[in-house]
């Protein structure tokens, strides 16, 4: 059983760091950095070859809630959950990992950029969705008009979003949290992603 509800993983902190991680080598450091800076969720994409291991590694960090993201396919939701995902994030949603995801327990954040993905989410008894990609899909005025016939909905913008957008995303109230990448640059040093986590914390939600 899932050690916490998806709205919980959600609630923890108001950006959830997207990493991208070339190299497992750089998971401790960087997850140490994060963690200390306040940002305790972080969501690995499986977009690179170390992904797994970097999931592995960043779970031995004190205090880390450690997930998988950029899950597509049935496969890659038991490889993440193999590799001690605490939650799975997708850049979509589809009926055959839907289900498998549920059948799991594993907090699960389906990504949607239409009103059809939404009644799909909700006809799987799912409320909780990421909004992606955010800035392209429409911005803050796409996310509040889909929002207005979805009321029980929540929301996890990600895609475009930065340091200087986070705060106005974060003021419409259907959004519990924002993803993005900035508070790990590319070659960031740890005392960089460190402060820039400590800024991301500091953001108000609605």
């Amino acid at each position: 059983m899932a050690l916490y509800a998806i709205e919980d993983v959600m609630m923890t902190a108001p950006v959830i760091p997207v990493l991208v991680i070339d190299d497992a080598g750089e998971a401790r450091e960087i997850a140490e950095a994060l963690v200390e800076g306040g940002l305790k969720v972080l969501e690995v994409t499986l977009r690179t070859e170390a992904a797994l291991e970097v999931i592995k590694r960043m779970n031995l960090i004190k205090d880390a809630i450690v997930g998988a993201g950029t899950v597509t396919n049935k496969v890659q939701l038991e490889e993440a959950l193999a590799a001690g995902s605490e939650f799975i994030v997708s850049p979509g949603l589809t009926e055959p990992l839907g289900n498998a995801a549920i059948k799991t327990g594993i907090p699960f954040l389906p990504g949607v950029a239409t009103a059809g993905d939404i009644m799909r989410g909700l006809d799987m008894g799912l409320d909780h969705f990421k909004f992606f990609p955010a800035t392209a899909a429409g911005g803050i005025p796409a996310l509040k008009a889909l929002a207005a016939p979805f009321g029980q909905c929540k929301f996890c913008p990600t895609g475009g979003i930065t340091a200087d957008t986070a705060a106005d995303w974060l003021a419409v109230p259907s959004v519990l949290c924002v993803g993005g990448s900035w508070v790990v640059p590319k070659g960031a040093k740890p005392e960089e992603i460190h402060a820039l986590a400590k800024q991301a914390t500091e953001l108000a939600r609605a």
